[in-house]
């Protein structure tokens, strides 16, 4: 079996058994969300993926459809609702994207996936994070800083892209294990929902 098919295994076992252990907590906040914020409970977002190909992208939604007196959406940070601030911290609003990984849309492990639109904006270096699939969580995302340039992470996609193994992904896996249930566990989240905003919002 080749290595890809071997992370191919790995996602997908390690996704339906994280998936299911959780499911009650899934099942919790989507109950939460349904009563706070009513309905849609998921977020969809279409992402690029493998080689900028697009797909549905799944979270818990945190945000309300808060509008000004002239219909327009308000800022985000004011449609932030008290449950999805705490959804957001404990990152388990990314939960849903377990079920991109059983799809086969992301992996566990990859560059984080922007907006659609930015794909034009890279330059031909850092477009080479799409040449595998995006991940739930990545290099950039363990870097060991708590903040990285736009420059930074992209380099630590590409470097990624390139040094990919199945034991890089495994020591990646173990780090953000460790960030989730540190200290800074809320940093390196805000970390990685910045990357999902992309660099100008």
């Amino acid at each position: 079996m080749s290595r890809r098919a071997l992370k191919r295994v790995e996602d997908v076992v390690i996704a339906f058994a994280v998936l299911v252990a959780t499911l009650p907590l899934c099942v919790v906040a989507g109950a939460l969300v349904w009563t706070t914020m009513g309905r849609p409970v998921l977020f969809r977002q279409v992402r690029p993926g493998l080689h900028g190909s697009p797909f549905p992208l799944l979270k818990l939604r945190t945000m309300s459809e808060a509008r000004d007196a002239h219909g327009r959406l308000l800022p985000d940070e004011e449609r932030l609702t008290p449950i999805g601030r705490i959804l957001r911290r404990t990152s388990i609003d990314e939960l849903p994207q377990l079920w991109n990984v059983l799809r086969g849309d992301m992996s566990l492990v990859g560059p984080r996936p922007l907006l659609v639109e930015y794909l034009d904006r890279y330059t031909p270096e850092q477009a080479r994070r799409h040449d595998v699939k995006p991940g739930i969580t990545g290099l950039a995302q363990v870097g060991g800083r708590t903040v990285l340039s736009w420059e930074d992470a992209f380099a630590l996609d590409c470097r990624y892209v390139d040094e990919w193994s199945l034991r890089l992904d495994h020591q990646i896996l173990f780090k953000t294990l460790r960030v989730a249930f540190s200290r800074s566990g809320a940093a390196q989240a805000d970390i990685l929902r910045a990357e999902y905003r992309g660099p100008s919002s």
